[in-house]
């Protein structure tokens, strides 16, 4: 067991899914675009041209600070941060400093009978920089090609405090905290594609240290794609500080990167402080105010978090932890069950189609369930349900159906009379086919009367056959051991 106590703090940039960047009109659907298309004189910096701030982005900054237990501050302002990389193409970014859009918040990672909380020291709201693509060609000569397509796309900082003693609650807090912006539907938390950029501040310290507030020299390591590239940096790091010291050597405060091929942390340059940046407010830019009733505005226009619709899932409506997780894996699915709920409220079996039958139709389309177009409509899903539940339509016609409604639109009852699907019921409708089915399968008939339970569900299959999947379940079941003499 290491002598040494981990302190992490986390850094989480992730852009803001608007429809514009931050401070022009350019469009901030830039994925894929051809370089350089999605840019103006204003993002691109040129001489005079003043920059306008996206209402958007300030709404979407002010939901995530509250859904972070931020405090709003009555006044906000952007301030130019200076430094000369190739992909700024400005010499400086827009950003929020000495008054961001929100502090002092928190977030459980913890338990009912463990809380653990991680406090956020800031949220504020700045523009992405451009992209740089390093490139050697045949000749061996290496080369900088900048996009400026992504320069000024609305990006939000989320800064904690250094809270996190251990990798795996550094991976809790960034799942819950990815939850949190996609369940508000202001960012989409793809960290594959960069939307989404994770910074880890990792020391380490004594005991004693701990106990009296001591905290060493950092290492910040940048630009981490994946909650397992995070968990790999953070336990790589923390390992090799504390041999650093243990060779009674001192970690110097620097700026590292990930290197995912060799699994290790590398020196990219020494560690910034604020005043290397030279801070001044945006002369272009008036300072921003809030009031406490647009704060409460934004407030009450909040939607669910997700641990909250989890939790709600369970004990409200009694689904265990799988089911509740699984129907709360996005805000539009979590947003269709409820919608189907308050058509039939039999949440086991509505939670059991969609995540069965419903949801193998979704991933066989290659749908998306963002976008409901080509979803049936969740009122006639549910009453698909409804039936169910009621022995209306059994479970192979569900499975008959379901493909209709995704190819049609058309509702359930207007299915049924297409296919020609009714439930066989009656006892007097049933008790002939059985005896039929059991003529033909004497075998079959001894083995049950035999004690061979198993075979029973091959008689069952039979009858189910000759109905066409029509027969009622419960009826069957009764009728068949009725007939064979057999307890059930």
């Amino acid at each position: 067991m290491s002598r040494y106590e981990t302190v992490i703090g986390i850094e989480v940039h992730t852009q803001l899914l608007t429809r514009s960047k931050m401070f022009c009109g350019c469009p901030n659907d830039y994925a894929g675009a051809e370089p350089n298309t999605h840019v103006c004189p204003v993002c691109l910096g040129a001489p005079g041209m003043l920059p306008v701030v996206n209402e958007t982005a300030l709404r979407y900054g002010m939901m995530a600070a509250l859904a972070l237990n931020c405090t709003i501050p009555e006044f906000s302002w952007f301030e130019r941060k200076n430094y000369p990389y190739p992909d700024l193409v400005k010499g400086f970014q827009l950003t929020q400093y000495s008054y961001p859009i929100g502090s002092h918040g928190q977030v459980n990672i913890g338990t009912d009978a463990e809380p653990l909380r991680v406090r956020i020291n800031r949220v504020h709201l700045e523009e992405d920089t451009a992209k740089n693509t390093h490139v050697t060609n045949a000749a061996g000569e290496s080369y900088s090609l900048v996009d400026c397509n992504r320069a000024g796309v609305p990006l939000m900082e989320i800064v904690t405090e250094p809270d996190m003693h251990s990798p795996d609650e550094a991976v809790a807090y960034l799942k819950k905290l990815r939850d949190i912006l996609v369940f508000l539907g202001i960012a989409n938390g793809r960290m594959d594609e960069g939307a989404m950029r994770l910074e880890a501040n990792i020391s380490v310290r004594t005991p004693e240290e701990a106990e009296a507030g001591v905290l060493r020299p950092r290492c910040e390591v940048k630009n981490l794609n994946s909650f397992e590239n995070v968990r790999a940096a953070l336990v790589y790091e923390v390992k090799r500080q504390a041999q650093v010291y243990d060779r009674g050597e001192r970690v110097r405060q620097v700026t590292m990167g990930w290197d995912l091929e060799h699994g290790r942390t590398v020196v990219q340059r020494s560690k910034e402080e604020a005043q290397d940046y030279r801070y001044f407010p945006e002369p272009d830019l008036p300072p921003l105010r809030f009031t406490a009733a647009e704060v409460d505005a934004v407030r009450a226009g909040l939607p669910g978090r997700r641990h909250e619709i989890v939790s709600r899932y369970q004990q409200v409506l009694g689904l265990d932890a799988y089911r509740a997780e699984l129907l709360a894996q996005s805000p539009a699915f979590a947003a269709y069950f409820d919608a189907a709920l308050a058509v039939c409220p039999q949440a086991e079996r509505v939670a059991n189609l969609l995540l069965g039958d419903f949801m193998a139709e979704v991933n066989d389309r290659r749908m998306d369930m963002e976008s409901t177009a080509g979803l049936p409509p969740a009122a006639e899903t549910a009453e698909l349900a409804r039936q169910w539940e009621a022995g209306e339509v059994t479970g192979p016609q569900v499975k008959q159906l379901l493909p209709r409604l995704f190819d049609t639109g058309e509702g359930v009852e207007a299915a049924k009379a297409a296919l020609g699907i009714r439930v066989v019921g009656a006892a007097d409708e049933l008790t002939p086919i059985i005896e039929d089915v059991l003529a033909a399968n004497a075998d079959a008939v001894e083995k049950v009367r035999a004690g061979q339970d198993k075979v029973f569900g091959f008689l069952v299959g039979q009858v189910m056959k000759a109905t066409r999947g029509q027969a009622d379940p419960g009826t069957l079941n009764r009728l068949l051991r009725e007939k064979l003499g057999v307890a059930g």
